[in-house]
């Protein structure tokens, strides 16, 4: 592989759609009803296969004690999972692995039964490791998608800290060994690739978009009632909510604005304590897990996504919020300059900066009407090229062996003079 390429779209839905149903084995180590990033992306790319009329299996852990094969319906389509025996992670909240050391024997039973025609692995981590080795035993066609950052793994382990740097480090090394048995390796976007090649010396990543069905979501374009900033996401440290949370204490008060963060996770407590020593637990809600539709809601209801994270790949969270057409406030880091263009769509503003937050979040509530309804509009037709037709499509090719079609680049960072 060479230089890495940006897959994010698509001209057409691909020919292969109308050519016989391929058998696709998908492989996670999270997955519904886990409530994160790549759980929901393999969840829409499944559902999503089904609907063209693939058959979809999908290997990952279980979700609980009960473990084994049966068909489970997810975003209206039925899928085959073949869910694994699993332990639930002591420090963190949710997390459910499957053991590493039956991986390569349970890997071999669901590919010798189900007999693929590709197999697609979401993480180079335990099912993935396990579907690689095994897959390329057996000659099945093998693709890999990276939506992880070790860092951010060692948060939650048991791993002295003076232990972490070099547990990073293997930790890309066998991620390195996994994605090389692969045909084509993919990441959400252009900058999460050279992440990604950065530290395992790949080449050749795609950079294919997790997308998003915007027509799922109901933009608002009436004059604002109330401002308010919504986040929505696990509510863990790499997030920096405290962040967003103090910018919020920082803005003037006839704005009397509100916050909603919408999502669960080990610093919800911590941050109920630091909204209510910096004297705005009135006007911010701790929503927990909510619906698909109560999700929908609140996207809807709100003036402005804030997303302080440093550590997004792509954040699907950020696309479903322009899909709404909200604008976005952004911190400047990894993917979240690729989706938000600053002063177009939204602000970026310098990561951890809570008064340059503050600043960027009073200039979307201070924005006449017609400033705002400009922005809104410019979500929707940026978020638009990342329309989850395509990015099926595209796998659809990389699962066939076909090249991919000329690509339309997406999610670069616009010109200075932008």
């Amino acid at each position: 592989m060479s230089d890495s390429r940006d897959a994010a779209a698509t001209p057409t839905p691909s020919p292969a759609t109308q050519r016989k149903p391929l058998k696709v084995l998908i492989g996670v180590d999270t997955f519904a009803p886990d409530v994160n990033g790549a759980a929901r992306f393999a969840e829409r790319l499944a559902a999503g296969l089904v609907e063209r009329g693939h058959e979809v299996h999908v290997m990952g852990p279980s979700a609980g004690r009960r473990h084994g094969t049966w068909v489970e319906e997810h975003e209206g389509q039925r899928m085959i999972m073949h869910r694994l025996y699993s332990w639930r992670w002591p420090p963190h909240p949710w997390l459910r692995f499957a053991m590493p050391w039956t991986i390569r024997r349970n890997s071999a039973r669901v590919l010798d039964d189900v007999e693929p025609d590709v197999v697609h692995f979401q993480s180079p981590v335990i099912v993935g490791r396990g579907l690689s080795i095994e897959a390329k035993k057996r000659g099945i066609r093998l693709i890999g998608t990276n939506h992880l950052m070790p860092e951010n793994m060692v948060e939650f382990s048991l791993i002295p800290k003076w232990l972490q740097d070099m547990s990073v480090r293997i930790a890309w090394k066998g991620a390195e060994r996994t994605f090389r048995r692969a045909e084509a390796v993919t990441t959400p976007t252009h900058k999460a690739a050279q992440f990604l090649e950065q530290h395992t010396g790949l080449r050749g990543v795609y950079a294919v978009s997790c997308g998003v069905d915007a027509h799922k979501y109901t933009p608002r374009f009436e004059p604002r009632t109330e401002n308010r900033v919504v986040f929505v996401g696990r509510v863990t440290g790499e997030k920096q909510i405290d962040v967003l949370l103090r910018a919020v204490s920082l803005l003037p008060l006839d704005l009397d604005a509100k916050l909603e963060i919408v999502g669960d996770g080990d610093q919800r407590k911590h941050l109920e304590r630091l909204a209510d020593q910096l004297g705005i637990a009135d006007r911010v809600t701790f929503t927990g897990y909510v619906s698909d539709d109560e999700l929908r809601e609140a996207y809807t209801r709100a003036t402005v996504l804030g997303m302080p994270s440093i550590a997004e790949l792509q954040s699907i969270v950020t696309m479903e919020a322009m899909a709404s057409a909200l604008p976005v406030v952004a911190a400047n880091a990894m993917a979240l300059p690729h989706l938000v263009h600053d002063g177009e769509n939204g602000f970026l503003f310098t990561p951890g900066d809570t008064q340059e937050l503050a600043d960027k979040l009073e200039a979307v509530f201070r924005m006449p009407q017609d400033e705002l309804t400009a922005m809104k509009k410019a979500s929707l037709r940026l978020i638009a090229a990342h329309d989850i037709q395509r990015t099926l499509s595209t796998f659809e090719c990389l699962y066939r062996g076909e090249a991919v079609p000329e690509m339309i680049v997406t999610d670069a960072a616009p010109a200075a003079a932008d």
